[in-house]
């Protein structure tokens, strides 16, 4: 398996995940039209997890600037998805290593990300890798 960011040729495949992850394709045009105007952006870390050139996995790493006490950034983690052929192979914890690995270089001080609250299986694995559950509630507003 290798790690590697997400080219412009990945689009396709990235897609389906996300169908996996959401249960609906992402509008293609707009995913390449989005994925151009950050491509060369380095604070957006679209990482893939290959098996065999096949797309195993992706999650999205965003480095944000924090203006409180020392300025220090952090990381966000989006769209954390293996696909379902891939799961319980070791795929998510290589990628959440890299994307790990990624913050510590850009001396992020702390990672955050959300899961629903369905996805118990997932929760478990995130554990094992040292994420808690902070005592903090999530809020989201749909437009």
């Amino acid at each position: 398996m290798s790690i590697r960011k997400i080219g412009k040729e990945d689009l396709p495949e990235l897609n389906g995940l996300y169908e996996e992850l959401t249960g609906h394709k992402s509008n293609e045009a707009k995913l390449v039209s989005v994925f151009e105007s950050h491509e060369d952006n380095d604070n957006y870390i679209l990482l893939g997890a290959f098996q065999d050139d096949i797309l195993a996995g992706s999650l999205m790493g965003i480095i944000c600037q924090d203006f409180v006490g020392e300025c220090k950034s952090f990381m966000v983690i989006e769209n954390v998805v293996v696909a379902s052929r891939f799961r319980r192979q070791g795929v998510g914890r290589v990628l959440m290593q890299e994307i790990e690995r990624a913050a510590r270089e850009r001396d992020c001080t702390y990672i955050i990300f959300v899961s629903g609250g369905q996805r118990t299986e997932a929760h478990k694995f995130y554990e094992e890798l040292g994420y808690r559950e902070e005592n903090v509630m999530g809020f989201r507003k749909h437009f």
